[in-house]
C-alpha cells in the first residue's frame, strides 16, 4: 500500500525544497517544450533552446553531444533535438527528437494493488534535490517543477550533466611487435532522481563517444515496511526469523522514443530475423540465414532469440552512402503477462501528439482511443514511427535490500549502425582501413 507512502514523500520533499529558496542562486523554469512536427527541416540539425536549457559536451575523444531538455509534470526530464557530431563529421547529426520515459507501472504480486508511478502517483513532483557529490565533475541544473506539491518553493537543483569514463572503447593488437591501438572511452551523462513513495527511481541516460545510447532506470531507497505481510509464499522474509515478508512486485519500465534521423521523422523501421540450419551434406559447421522483414504498419514486438529491430533514415546516408540507422539493443527483462500493455517487448506507432504514456495515458486521444499503447497498434501504415520500449524486473526482495536499498537498474540501449563509415574513434594511423584494404604488387 502507499497511502502512507505518498504524505511521507510529499513532507520529506516540501523540506528539501525550502532549503532550496533559501539556497539557490540561480533559478531556471521547467523549460520550453520543443514542438514535436511531423517533420523538421533537415539543416536544423543542432539543439534549438536557450542555453539555459540546453546540454552541449565535448568529449575528450572528440565527440559532441548536444539536446535540450524541459521538465514535464508527469514524465519529469524530457530530451529533445539530441544530435550527435564524432570526430570528421563537419555537422551534427539528428538522432532524436524527444525522449522520455513512457511510463513506470507497478503491480503486486499477491494482485492487492498496481501503480502507474508516472500519471498516478506523482513521479514528476518527486524530483529531489542533488548534493554536489552526486554529480562529481559535472553541473547541477536548477528545475522548476510544474505543479509542485509546493507550489510557493518549486525550484529544484536535481538535474546532473557530467562525464564518465567506461573503460576500453576498443584495443587491437597492431602488426608492428609491441604497438597496441587503444582507447579509453567516455561518455556525457544526464540523470534525475524522482522519490515515489519509499522508491527513489534514477533515470539516466548516457551518451557514448562511439554514438552509443543507454537508458536506464535505477530503483533505489526503501522497502516499505507496510508491505512487510506476504505471508502466504508470494514475498521473501526479511529481518530476523520469518516474521517479516516483504511483498515481490514488478516494475515495468517504458520509454517513448521520436526519432528525427538527420534531421527528419520520416524513418524507415525494419525487423532482423536469424534461423540457424544443421551442416549442408559436406559441411562442416551450421549454417545462420538472416532476413529483413520491413515493418510498414504498426507494430507490437516481441523480442527472440537472434532477433533485432532498427529505425533506418530516409533523409541522410554515411560516406560509404549507406543509410544511418540506430539499432534497439534491449538490456535484462522479465516480461510480465498480466496486462496486455506489458505483453510486448517493443512497438512502433504512427506518431500522434496525445499518446504521450504506455499505460493510463491522462492525454484526450478521443472516444474509444484506449488509453494504453497496445490499443494504439491498429494496422496504421508507419511513415512517422514512435518507438516504445519495455523492460521489466520482477523484485523479489532479499536481506542486502535493507537499508538503504542497493540500486537495481533496468534499460536498454541505442547502437549506431551505419551512423559513420568507420568507428568514429578510429586513429588517423589507421583510417585508411575501410573495407577491402587494396594492398600494392
Amino acid at each position: 500500500m502507499r497511502v502512507n507512502k505518498t504524505s511521507r514523500a510529499r513532507r520529506r520533499t516540501a523540506v528539501g525544497l525550502s532549503v532550496v529558496a533559501l539556497t539557490a542562486g540561480v533559478t531556471t523554469a521547467a523549460g520550453p517544450a520543443v514542438a514535436e512536427t511531423r517533420d523538421a527541416p533537415a539543416a536544423a540539425a543542432a539543439a534549438d533552446c536557450s542555453a539555459a536549457y540546453k546540454i552541449e559536451q565535448k568529449l575528450s575523444t572528440g565527440t559532441t553531444w548536444t539536446m535540450c531538455w524541459h521538465y514535464e509534470s508527469e514524465a519529469g526530464l524530457v530530451l529533445e533535438n539530441v544530435s550527435y557530431q564524432p570526430k570528421g563529421e563537419t555537422k551534427p547529426i539528428r538522432v532524436l527528437t524527444s525522449a522520455k520515459l513512457a511510463q513506470i507501472h507497478v503491480p503486486y504480486d499477491d494482485g492487492s494493488v498496481e501503480y502507474d508511478d508516472l500519471t498516478g502517483f506523482g513521479f514528476g513532483q518527486g524530483l529531489m534535490e542533488m548534493a554536489p557529490g552526486e554529480c562529481p565533475g559535472g553541473t547541477i541544473k536548477t528545475v522548476k517543477v510544474p505543479d509542485a506539491w509546493d507550489p510557493e518553493h518549486p525550484n529544484v537543483k536535481g538535474l546532473c550533466a557530467t562525464t564518465r569514463s567506461r573503460g576500453h572503447a576498443y584495443r587491437m593488437q597492431g602488426d608492428t611487435a609491441g604497438k597496441v591501438w587503444q582507447e579509453q572511452g567516455k561518455d556525457l551523462l544526464v540523470y534525475t532522481v524522482n522519490q515515489v513513495g519509499w522508491y527513489e527511481y534514477m533515470t539516466e541516460w548516457r551518451f557514448q563517444d562511439d554514438g552509443t545510447i543507454n537508458m536506464n532506470v535505477g530503483a533505489t531507497g526503501s522497502l516499505s515496511p507496510a508491505d512487510y505481510d506476504a505471508g502466504d509464499g508470494r514475498g521473501w522474509p526479511i529481518g530476523k526469523g520469518a516474521k517479516s515478508y516483504a511483498t515481490s512486485h514488478s516494475h515495468n519500465v517504458f520509454w517513448r522514443l521520436n526519432f528525427g534521423l538527420d534531421g527528419s521523422s520520416k524513418s524507415k523501421v525494419e525487423q532482423y530475423d536469424s534461423v540457424v540450419s544443421p551442416p549442408a551434406a559436406g559441411g562442416e559447421a551450421p549454417r545462420n540465414k538472416t532476413t529483413r522483414t520491413k515493418v510498414t504498419k504498426e507494430l507490437a514486438g516481441d523480442a527472440k532469440n537472434m532477433r533485432w529491430w532498427r529505425v533506418v533514415s530516409t533523409a541522410g546516408k554515411n560516406k560509404d552512402e549507406h543509410p544511418r540507422s540506430y539499432e534497439f539493443v534491449p538490456g535484462a527483462t522479465s516480461k510480465y503477462p498480466g496486462r496486455s500493455f506489458t505483453k510486448h517487448d517493443i512497438y512502433f506507432t504512427e506518431y500522434k501528439k496525445c499518446e504521450q504514456f504506455a499505460s493510463n495515458n491522462i492525454r484526450n486521444c478521443g472516444t474509444g482511443a484506449g488509453k494504453s499503447v497496445d490499443k494504439w497498434v491498429n494496422g496504421q501504415a508507419l511513415t512517422h514511427p514512435v518507438a516504445w520500449v519495455n523492460i521489466g524486473f520482477h523484485h523479489v526482495a532479499r536481506d542486502e535490500d535493507q537499508q538503504p536499498m542497493p540500486v537495481h537498474w533496468q534499460g536498454f540501449s541505442l547502437a549506431p549502425r551505419d551512423v559513420t563509415a568507420m568507428n568514429p574513434l578510429t586513429p588517423p594511423e589507421l583510417a585508411d582501413q575501410n573495407g577491402q584494404v587494396e594492398r600494392g604488387s
